[in-house]
């Protein structure tokens, strides 16, 4: 299978499954595919035929957009240099989760969760550690017994008891042991925080040069920026300061590949609830299906966060929800 294929059937399995998703961000650099969300789940989506192409930067600027847009970062392969991926299982790549097509379809169709994730030294699932003691005492066994039964130490059933993940072999012959379920799924959409490294967001790429001004104007008027360096836009404004809703940037001389940008952001605006604005040296019109297009001397005189709203309202013909 192509990657284009895959894209175009990994998005119509979103969409069958009831999720808004944005166009495909078709320009380079990109870091992400499409932006996709159901009711308050978010994703971005990366789609690789081969995961071992997906590289250090690219994870970290998704890892970052996740953070800043309240979206999980996800990537759907097919296989390794080695392997094809596991149904039913949890790789990792640079500390995003990654899917293989059938996982994917069964969490976002089927709404059943992954058990199963891939680490170093084979494959682990979650053991449910309150219902491992429940199963225990209500045996009337001690540590010692279990631990006899399972051919490992005390120490280890203590471990699993305190929350330690096991080996999928582990898991089945507990499961055997009580004759019961104890394992809990990969909480894939929360970024899947109990059992990738717990890697703090990684900093930000330095601004490109150009866009300090615009990046200062946003700053002044409350926003937290961020740039980046692998994203249809320029830079991610947060705005937890200016009760107003976030937004995209991009900024740029106005041509082709500006509008293509512009209409990128739109969409993927729409999916993350976020405004998006172009700012460019001469506007010729109002928006690009939703994005604003203000020229550089206007953002230049926005003096607070509701000039900026007012001026991006007067362009466009949609609102974005404020923040409550």
């Amino acid at each position: 299978m192509s990657r284009s294929a895959l894209v175009e059937n990994v998005t119509a399995m979103l969409e069958d499954a009831g999720f808004l998703v944005s166009d495909r961000c078709a320009i380079r650099p990109k870091s992400f595919d499409v932006a996709a969300r159901r009711s308050k789940d978010t994703v971005l989506l990366k789609m690789l035929v081969n995961i071992d192409a997906f590289d250090g930067p690219t994870g970290a600027e998704m890892r970052r957009l996740g953070t800043y847009l309240g979206a999980t970062p996800l990537v759907v392969g097919l296989r390794t240099r080695d392997e094809e991926l596991k149904p039913g299982v949890v790789y990792f790549r640079h500390g995003v989760p990654v899917l293989s097509p059938d996982t994917a379809m069964d969490l976002f169709l089927e709404e059943v969760p992954p058990l199963i994730y891939a680490a170093p030294g084979g494959l682990y699932v979650n053991i449910d550690s309150q219902v491992l003691v429940d199963a225990r005492e209500d045996r009337d066994w001690s540590l010692g017994r279990l631990a006899q039964e399972l051919g490992v130490s005390r120490r280890t059933v203590s471990k699993y008891e305190d929350g330690m993940n096991a080996s999928v072999e582990v898991a089945a012959e507990l499961e055997d042991v009580f004759d019961a379920p104890l394992t809990s799924p990969v909480e894939v959409l929360d970024g899947a925080g109990e059992v990738r490294e717990g890697d703090p967001t990684p900093e930000d790429p330095a601004a490109d040069p150009d866009d300090e001004p615009v990046i200062a104007v946003l700053t002044r008027v409350g926003y937290d920026v961020h740039p980046t360096d692998r994203a249809p836009f320029k830079a991610v404004g947060e705005a937890e300061r200016t009760n107003t809703a976030s937004m995209l940037t991009g900024h740029s001389s106005f041509d082709r590949t500006a509008e293509k940008r512009a209409r990128i952001m739109s969409s993927v605006g729409a999916v993350t609830r976020t405004r998006s604005v172009y700012v460019v040296d001469r506007a010729t019109r109002d928006n690009v299906e939703g994005t604003a297009l203000v020229e550089r001397e206007e953002i230049a005189r926005v003096e607070d966060a509701d000039d900026l709203r007012d001026l991006i309202q007067d362009r466009v013909d949609t609102d974005v929800e404020e923040p409550a």
